[in-house]
């Protein structure tokens, strides 16, 4: 997986912490520079962890899912991504309190971050090969690489809650889901070619 890849597969797995932070931006009507820090601090760190976590996963049964990685990384990318259209397809924001306590976005950032344990088990099977470094350094540019996305995109998605409404959120989960599945299919169609 090269770098236009992995911004993209960044992009498409920030798409559900953007739609909750567009959410939390509707219920906090007037946000600030420090709502969306907090939303980008939660949603971004458990972006950038679950992949890590998932790649160590991973490499552990490496040696047993080898002949099938390509297949594993699209079936989960392309459940991902369908999953993402279909919450995409939902009228109503997954959360309407305004609350950014501890005990609210712990469980809101494990709930978006999922998927991204999911995509850290592609990353054993089909490598980041960004940096001229070992497989490990890339995984790590890789996870903070997500992470800063998905900061970025919550802290915007705050904002844009506050001002604009609920009207971009299905079709930026929509984006993320096909990004996701498109994905999916380039992996498929490398290792089949």
């Amino acid at each position: 997986m090269g770098l236009v890849e992995l911004i993209l597969l960044a992009i498409g797995l920030a798409m559900d912490a953007f739609a909750i932070s567009v959410c939390k931006g509707l219920a906090l009507k007037k946000a600030g520079i420090r709502e969306g820090v907090i939303c980008g601090l939660w949603f971004g760190g458990a972006q950038g962890l679950m992949p890590l976590i998932g790649y160590l996963l991973g490499t552990r049964f490496e040696n047993y899912i080898q002949m099938i990685a390509p297949w594993i990384a699209f079936g989960l990318l392309c459940l991902i991504g369908a999953n993402m259209i279909r919450e995409s397809l939902s009228s109503e924001c997954d959360t309407h309190s305004a609350c950014l306590d501890v005990k609210t976005m712990f469980l809101l950032a494990v709930a978006t971050s999922i998927d991204a344990l999911a995509v850290g088990i592609t990353f054993a099977c089909v490598p980041v090969t960004v940096l001229p470094a070992s497989q490990w350094l890339n995984t790590v540019f890789a996870v903070i690489l997500i992470g800063v996305v998905t900061f970025v995109l919550s802290g915007v998605g705050v904002k844009a809650g506050s001002f604009f409404g609920a009207r971009y959120k299905s079709k930026a989960e929509r984006f993320g889901g096909i990004i996701l599945i498109l994905l999916g299919l380039k992996i498929l169609l490398e290792a089949l070619l």
